[in-house]
């Protein structure tokens, strides 16, 4: 499948050469993430900042020069097929930033912070960006083909724990692919959490989109700063939870700042709450990790615009610790369906049921011989 980055991205501020005008444009960027508010993340950053985590960036690629990731990132390859470093990791470095960040200047109180700021990211280039115009011969060579889930497979062999995807479909490839629903199971097998944007199209033909759409993945989608869902959205039953998506500065290139919207942003910061979370409770699956935030939602049901309603950091922590402490009986209570929307059926359920149905087939049959008998009578 042909993978396109879901959101973004608006420019709006450019740093110069000019140290003046660079710390002013830096702390701007700082006083502009309205998002760490709502998720309460003063609180959050007091139990965990990520420190031990490897979170992979499946994207366009991470520019570790950006002064705000200095030290965050490791390279991994380039899984695209392509060459060149034009059009190169302005997607992924905005999404690393959200993630990881560790802003820059004195007491690092410039530049953008990310939600697990100790985390480090490992970046895979699994697309290009979406004005590249090499996209189309990434679409039809093979190996390009399969990027992502090469990628996640990659993620895995080198220790990422948090899989971060704000990747979308392209033309013709909503319904995703065999090879990546065989990576992301691999992925949940050793313990990796999947965290992918749900699209950009909720105002439109609001289509299924992959990867958000595999079970065991958490679908994100976004609010604005009214913690209202934005009308880009999608809105699926697969959806997990919500994150601020709108008026979202972030990193870009080397150097700069850009502000955009879109479930990319939201996804990212999913991630980073996810890396808090197995920092501070290394020992929960990752569906013990994804119960955790879906809880901090606070949301009753489950809805297609919100999944379980507007993730919080802090409240998310809370619910890590409470499944830690709970005994492994307690655990396997859990609602066993790890994909994204409503629950399925549990097997033993669907066992009683069909053993009903059995039973009540067997009784009706026992008295039409019955009625059949005396009607012969």
């Amino acid at each position: 499948m042909r993978a396109v980055f879901t959101g973004l991205l608006t420019v709006l501020l450019l740093v110069t050469s000019a140290p003046t005008a660079a710390d002013d444009v830096a702390a701007t960027a700082r006083e502009r993430q309205w998002q760490l508010a709502p998720l309460d993340m003063a609180k959050a950053w007091r139990v965990s900042k990520g420190r031990g985590v490897t979170v992979a960036v499946l994207d366009t690629g991470v520019d570790a020069r950006h002064p705000d990731l200095a030290g965050a990132v490791v390279k991994g390859p380039d899984l695209t097929g392509q060459t060149g470093r034009d059009r190169w990791g302005h997607h992924g470095t905005a999404m690393a930033s959200l993630i990881a960040g560790r802003g820059h200047g004195e007491d690092r109180a410039e530049g953008v912070i990310g939600i697990a700021p100790e985390s480090t990211v490992l970046s895979v280039r699994v697309t290009l960006e979406n004005d590249d115009p090499r996209r189309e011969q990434q679409r039809t060579r093979a190996r390009g083909r399969d990027s992502l889930a090469r990628g996640i497979r990659y993620a895995v062999d080198h220790g990422a724990k948090v899989i971060s995807m704000s990747l979308g479909g392209g033309s013709g490839t909503w319904e995703g692919s065999a090879d990546e629903e065989e990576a992301v199971q691999y992925a949940l097998a050793a313990g990796a959490v999947l965290v992918a944007s749900a699209g950009n199209d909720g105002d439109g033909p609001n289509k299924k989109n992959f990867p958000a759409a595999y079970p065991g993945v958490i679908a994100v989608g976004a609010v604005d700063r009214k913690l209202k869902v934005a009308g880009f959205s999608n809105r699926r039953e697969y959806l997990s939870v919500v994150a601020p998506g709108s008026q979202i500065v972030s990193a870009d290139g080397s150097d700069s700042y850009v502000i955009g919207d879109g479930t990319s942003s939201a996804a990212a910061m999913v991630a980073g709450i996810a890396a808090l979370i197995r920092s501070a409770q290394p020992g929960l699956t990752p569906l013990q990790v994804r119960r955790a935030i879906e809880a901090s939602a606070g949301r009753k049901g489950h809805s297609r615009s919100y999944g379980h309603g507007v993730v919080n950091a802090a409240l998310a922590l809370d619910a890590a610790e409470r499944l830690a402490t709970r005994s492994p009986a307690e655990n396997r209570r859990l609602a066993p369906y790890f994909g994204g929307g409503p629950a399925a059926a549990a097997p033993d359920s669907r066992a009683v049921v069909i053993t009903a149905l059995l039973a009540l087939a067997t009784a009706m049959a026992a008295r039409v011989v019955v009625l059949g008998g005396r009607g012969r009578r």
